[in-house]
């Protein structure tokens, strides 16, 4: 494998992440429905979702926000020949960091754990980012 197509593994970690999340909204409203919290017809439209799915169908939406600029700075280090060892680090750091913040989000909940984790995802994904500019500059 070269070192340029290395940088879509932690794509594809990523995208998997997002299909566990996915699995695990159904799997809690599916149990929502068993436990007598909600019928099926409540997921239609969900104006109100049952307090043990909330969580996850709420970090289901993170994982198409801050990872799009995931995909695209991978993506466009790939094009761009600039998938090196430091670029595919850096994009492994940033999956393990959206991994630990879904763990919190969909267990404890736990803000003081959970923004710390978004903020280093954060400055990963700026970090992929500056790391592309100083490429093509």
């Amino acid at each position: 494998m070269s070192q340029s197509t290395a940088i879509f593994w932690p794509v594809m970690a990523q995208v998997l992440l997002t299909y566990a999340i996915y699995m695990l909204v159904s799997a809690r409203r599916v149990g929502a429905v068993k436990a007598g919290n909600a019928r099926p017809s409540d997921f239609r439209i969900p104006i109100v979702e049952p307090a043990p799915s909330a969580a996850a169908v709420r970090n289901l939406s993170n994982q198409f926000e801050l990872p799009v600029l995931f995909y695209a700075a991978c993506l466009a280090l790939y094009v761009t020949g600039a998938a090196d060892t430091a670029t595919v680090v850096v994009a492994w750091v940033f999956v393990l960091a959206r991994v630990a913040h879904s763990y919190v989000h969909v267990t404890s909940n736990r803000l003081r754990i959970r923004r710390p984790l978004f903020i280093l995802s954060l400055a990963v994904n700026l970090l992929q980012w500056l790391l592309l500019a100083f490429h093509i500059a």
